[in-house]
């Protein structure tokens, strides 16, 4: 592939590392998991975008299935 993808992933990956550091020590674990999800969900659509291999429902369910854990993860309710 063309190294024009570095353009994208280069600065992308240093977004996150930055983003990182603004979260609480204490919630970069919470922040870590959340990033997963999102990297399993890349990786589909990269998969379907860029390899034109399209997900099937199996995908699909294991991506939202990463989503919703990931969201109940970083919002669920905690006491102190």
């Amino acid at each position: 592939r063309s190294p024009m993808w570095l353009v994208l992933g280069v600065p992308a990956l240093l977004l996150f590392a930055w983003a990182l550091t603004k979260v609480d020590a204490s919630h970069a674990g919470r922040a870590y998991a959340a990033y997963g999800a999102i990297y399993i969900v890349g990786a589909i659509l990269w998969g379907w975008v860029v390899e034109k291999s399209p997900p099937d429902r199996w995908d699909v369910a294991g991506g939202l299935i990463c989503l919703v854990g990931s969201a109940l993860i970083l919002w669920a309710p905690r006491s102190a």
